[in-house]
């Protein structure tokens, strides 16, 4: 039976699991494999580092919500994300990221993923992020860092450099061999 009114925060927030609300549904995300879930890890790690530092913010994890008032979307849930509003307890924050970071899952490769990364990238700028991370565990370029006042244009970090997130985050910087393990095993569990 095809649902005949818009799903609301209320539901969503009953939702098991990590879910967005867009377009009046509640959009469910699998969980994800080692390296990109290792990834969001490290990154989070940094971003808490320079908020104990800043004093000005929240490094933020997986599966926390964020409120927004977009005509398509009513909330994010990033991978990691750097919050600069006030916390609100137990509930979802209020408000976009000024920085958000998502993590390629599997399922996030072709055209239609593509177009649904692109989407969501717009809809964290129409909120007010102003920087996106889109990390690519299996690209070279493993960091594409997209900014609102030029979206069309990322700056590409690969191994053996420094990824930022200007201006969201001044003087931040952490390096890209970092969101990767010290060393790779096969899936065997051999070295």
């Amino acid at each position: 039976m095809a649902r005949t009114k818009a799903a609301t925060l209320e539901e969503l927030k009953k939702e098991p699991g990590k879910a967005e609300l867009v377009d009046g549904e509640i959009v469910r995300m699998p969980p994800t494999g080692f390296l990109p879930g290792y990834a969001a890890m490290r990154i989070l790690f940094s971003l808490h580092e320079y908020a104990q530092t800043q004093k000005n913010g929240y490094a933020v994890g997986d599966n926390v919500g964020f409120v927004v008032d977009l005509p398509r979307r009513k909330s994010f849930s990033p991978d990691a994300a750097y919050y600069v509003g006030p916390h609100s307890g137990m509930k979802f924050l209020e408000g976009a990221p000024v920085f958000a970071v998502e993590v390629r899952s599997e399922g996030d490769y072709g055209p239609k993923a593509e177009q649904a990364l692109a989407k969501k990238r717009a809809d964290y700028f129409a909120a007010g992020t102003l920087v996106v991370w889109d990390v690519d565990m299996l690209a070279a370029d493993v960091v594409r860092v997209y900014r609102a006042e030029d979206p069309s244009h990322p700056t590409l970090y690969r191994r053996g450099q420094l990824a930022e997130a200007e201006p969201a985050l001044p003087g931040w910087r952490m390096p890209v061999e970092d969101l990767f393990p010290y060393f790779v095993q096969g899936s065997d569990g051999s070295s």
